[in-house]
């Protein structure tokens, strides 16, 4: 019987949560990568900037790590929800780079510590966890915002999926406004 890669298993989907992030800005300008859809804010470059953050919170100060650089972009003048939204001085390209950049950051922690190195959150009242924790959580954490990207995507031009190139959602153009009415007439019954 062949062994378990439980760490090469729980780090091939943050990589996929990753990819897929960065995969919703393809083809959309400045402005719809930047705008917020949602009440709070939310908008699809402050997810990457937040993420990116994440990483190096995470793999990084938990485990008494750092990338001083990149924790430095992180300062400035934005206030304290900068890792939320891009100023209009922040270009894209960069903050991709630093996400990846973090990656780079992170995947090291992740293959260099075993699954069972301690380290300790101070945000959560300086709780000890191990890596598999902290890959466990920052794993759900990327996949959730991931999924905020793709209803975000999703309200910018109609474009949904999991995997770039793949509709998982099986919903096509012909048929969304139907299946839109049958969802509402449905909700509809508890008016």
């Amino acid at each position: 019987m062949a062994s378990l890669d439980v760490k090469g298993e729980l780090h091939g989907y943050l990589r996929g949560a990753r990819e897929t992030l960065v995969w919703k800005l393809d083809g959309l300008g400045e402005y719809d990568i930047r705008r917020p859809l949602t009440p709070t804010g939310t908008n699809l470059l402050g997810l990457v900037k937040h993420c990116t953050a994440t990483h190096l919170g995470y793999f990084g100060e938990v485990f008494g790590r750092s990338n001083e650089a990149l924790a430095a972009r992180f300062s400035g003048d934005a206030g304290p929800s900068a890792e939320f939204w891009a100023t209009p001085d922040e270009a894209r390209e960069d903050i991709v780079n630093d996400f990846r950049e973090a990656w780079d950051f992170s995947d090291a922690t992740i293959n260099e510590l075993a699954l069972d190195a301690v380290g300790h959150v101070w945000w959560w009242g300086n709780a000890p966890v191990t890596l598999h924790h902290i890959l466990v959580h920052v794993t759900a954490e990327t996949q959730r915002h991931a999924g905020h990207a793709d209803i975000v995507r999703e309200l910018i031009d109609g474009s949904a999926g999991l995997l770039n190139g793949v509709d998982s959602l099986q919903v096509r153009t012909a048929e969304q406004e139907r299946f839109r009415g049958q969802v509402e007439a449905a909700a509809a019954h508890f008016q």
